[in-house]
């Protein structure tokens, strides 16, 4: 059996479709409200703050998949997001159950360097310490040697269905509602953002690659790198129609912080738009030389097709 905390996100849900697809029936989705993906699913609805039902959860599980997302609340962050991974460990170690962490950029430097698998960590605000300290608790269990267990690393989303990622808000969105784009800080440095499904999928295919354990790995991206504008107008051109846009200042998001909670939030991810942000996959690309990462104009055709 394989298992995925935190399914019923876009992450989990992905990954619940290519485990099926490709590598086992036997899939338990949890959540706290959980809900079947595929019709073979077994679900099991827990809270994982409690260690009980993590244990509970993980039982007789091969692997664990920890998917799991809390919303943009820096304060929830600190009160469960750490629990909740120390229970889960716990699980996996108490069942024999390999963890796959799926983790994300928070905690890098956000000043321009390229993103490899060993930058190390420099979290700017509250949350990218927290998400620091997560992978930290992952990587001291390898490090011990009594947990097997693997960090699947995504910078930032876009895609179809459920995502949710600034550009999928600031863009996409805006396409769907007919309103201006925008842009945060500036359409001028290169971006890497990883598309949904591909993430779902290069999970699976590490959870399932025993060799793969033990390390950390940066999933694939479209190496294009464009950037804002570039991306912009390649959406332009595969909605046929111009797509207009505004850049917003650092200035705008710190006035609507003070009226807004989730434009409070959004502060310590700013300084990534100010810096080209580029993500460095090519440990992944070596491994798996045969995964086909989905590109841009593939990818922006399907969010408009949907």
């Amino acid at each position: 059996m394989q298992t995925i905390l935190g399914a019923n996100g876009q992450i989990g849900e992905e990954l619940a479709r290519e485990l099926k697809r490709k590598y086992t029936s036997d899939i338990r989705i949890v959540s706290r409200r959980a809900k079947k993906v595929n019709d073979t699913d077994i679900v099991f609805s827990a809270d994982l703050t409690h260690k009980e039902q993590a244990i509970e959860a993980v039982k007789g599980s091969e692997i664990a998949y920890f998917t799991l997302g809390l919303p943009m609340d820096s304060d929830l962050w600190e009160r469960q997001f750490l629990l909740i991974l120390k229970n889960a460990i716990e699980a996996c170690k108490i069942n024999k159950t390999k963890l796959v962490f799926f983790d994300n950029t928070y905690m890098y430097p956000q000043d321009g360097r390229v993103l490899t698998e060993e930058t190390a960590f420099e979290p700017v605000g509250r949350k990218g310490k927290v998400r620091k300290e997560m992978a930290e608790m992952v990587l001291d269990e390898i490090k011990l040697g009594q947990l097997q267990a693997v960090i699947c690393r995504a910078p930032e989303f876009y895609g179809p269905a459920k995502t949710q990622s600034i550009t999928n808000t600031l863009v996409f969105d805006a396409i769907k509602e007919n309103k201006k784009l925008k842009v945060p800080l500036s359409d001028s440095k290169k971006r890497s953002l990883i598309w949904t499904p591909d993430a779902s999928r290069a999970t699976a295919l590490i959870g399932n690659t025993p060799d793969a354990f033990g390390q950390t790995w940066h999933l694939p991206v479209d190496e294009s790198r464009p950037t804002y504008k570039e991306f912009i107008a390649l959406a332009s051109e595969i909605y046929g129609r111009e797509l207009r846009y505004s850049v917003m200042p650092k200035f705008v998001f710190k006035i609507g912080a003070i009226f807004n909670k989730n434009a409070k939030e959004l502060q310590e991810l700013l300084p990534r738009y100010e810096h080209d942000n580029i993500f460095d996959d090519s440990k992944f690309r070596t491994r798996f030389p045969d995964f086909a990462v989905t590109n841009y104009k593939e990818g922006i055709k399907q969010i408009k097709n949907e």
